[in-house]
C-alpha cells in the first residue's frame, strides 16, 4: 500500500527531529525477527535511551540529508532497522551486539555519529567502551590515588613511632 506525499512528509519531519536530538545512529537488519522479539528488543534499547523504528530507506536518507549527515547506500538497503542514541552511545550498542549474537538473526550493519559512517567493527568497537558510570568510577579512582598515597606517606613516621612505642612497652612488662 502506497504512502500519500503528506504522511511521507510526516514522517521524514519525524525522523529529523529524532536526528537532530540522537547522537548516533546504529543501522540493523532485522529480516526474521519475529514480532515479539523485535518489541522486546525495543523495551531494552529504550532502557538505554534510544529508540528502534523501521525505517523506509528512502525516506531515511531524505532526513539524514535534510539534518547534513551523510546518508551511506552500503548502510540502507533492504529492511532496515534504525535506532536513534539519545544518551551514552555504549548502551544501545551493546544491547544489539548481545542481540545480534544471541538471536543470530539480527544483522548490525553500522552506524553514524555526526559525519562519520562506520561498519560493524565500528559499532563493535563502541559497545566495548566502558559505560557513563564506569568512566566516572575511574576518574575518581584516578583522581583518589594520589590522595591516598599522600596520606600513607604522612601517615607512616606516626605508624612507625607507635610500632616503636608498643616495643617499648612489651619489654617494660616482659622486665617487670
Amino acid at each position: 500500500m502506497a504512502i500519500s506525499r503528506e504522511k511521507k512528509g510526516v514522517i521524514v519531519d519525524d525522523y529529523t527531529e529524532r536526528l537532530r536530538r540522537s547522537q548516533a545512529v546504529l543501522v540493523t537488519e532485522y529480516r526474521g525477527l519475529t514480532v515479539k522479539q523485535l518489541e522486546a528488543l525495543r523495551r531494552e534499547l529504550r532502557g538505554c535511551e534510544s529508540e528502534m523504528v523501521i525505517s523506509k530507506n528512502s525516506l531515511m536518507t531524505r532526513a539524514l540529508t535534510d539534518v547534513g549527515m551523510a546518508a551511506p547506500e552500503s548502510l540502507l538497503t533492504g529492511p532496515t532497522a534504525v535506532t536513534f542514541c539519545f544518551g551514552e552511545l555504549a548502551a544501545p550498542a551493546k544491547a544489539l551486539g548481545k542481540w545480534a549474537k544471541d538471536s543470530k538473526i539480527l544483522v548490525v550493519r553500522g552506524g553514524i555519529i555526526g559525519s562519520s559512517v562506520f561498519d560493524e567493527a565500528g559499532v563493535q568497537a563502541l559497545s566495548e567502551l566502558p559505560s557513563r558510570d564506569q568512566m566516572r568510577a575511574q576518574v575518581v579512582g584516578v583522581l583518589q590515588s594520589p590522595i591516598s598515597g599522600l596520606v600513607n606517606v604522612l601517615a607512616g613516621p606516626v605508624r612507625g613511632f607507635l610500632n616503636v612505642l608498643n616495643a617499648r612497652i612489651g619489654q617494660l612488662e616482659q622486665a617487670a
